[in-house]
């Protein structure tokens, strides 16, 4: 079988891989921020909504089925924001890039499937001589 010339990607995968390629600080999960009851006897925040604690600030995600939580200064909340955010940014590209791949890969089949068939000849592979049993061993 002759080798084939790899293909040159399209500029649209070449464009969406090196957008891929731009390493930077990534983080899966979701960010919550919540207003607290302290649960002190006289505290106005047991029966005023607007007198809560807080704002306290937890990262959230999924780890091998379990759910883990992390709480965050509101400087380390900025910070985990954008994480996030460029982390759904790269899987929106990521998936951009399989789309355009696959597309690409079809491309490819189509223009093989339109070259002309008659090349060789039908007929199968040779057939093989009957399998033979091996001599049992007598020990």
């Amino acid at each position: 079988m002759p080798k084939s010339i790899p293909p040159v990607p399209p500029p649209r995968i070449q464009a969406l891989a090196a957008a891929v390629s731009q390493v930077q600080p990534m983080r899966r999960g979701s960010l919550s921020e919540r207003l607290m009851k302290c649960g002190k006897p006289g505290c106005p925040c047991a029966t005023d909504a607007t007198a809560r604690h807080g704002p306290y600030f937890s990262v959230t995600r999924g780890v091998k089925g379990q759910t883990t939580s992390r709480y965050l200064t509101p400087e380390q909340a900025v910070i985990a924001r954008r994480q996030i955010a460029a982390a759904q940014t790269f899987r929106k590209e990521i998936a951009a890039l399989w789309e355009a791949c696959e597309r690409w890969a079809d491309e490819e089949l189509a223009v093989t499937a339109a070259m002309p068939t008659d090349v060789g000849e039908k007929g199968g592979s040779a057939r093989r001589s009957p399998r033979r049993l091996r001599p049992r061993s007598r020990g």
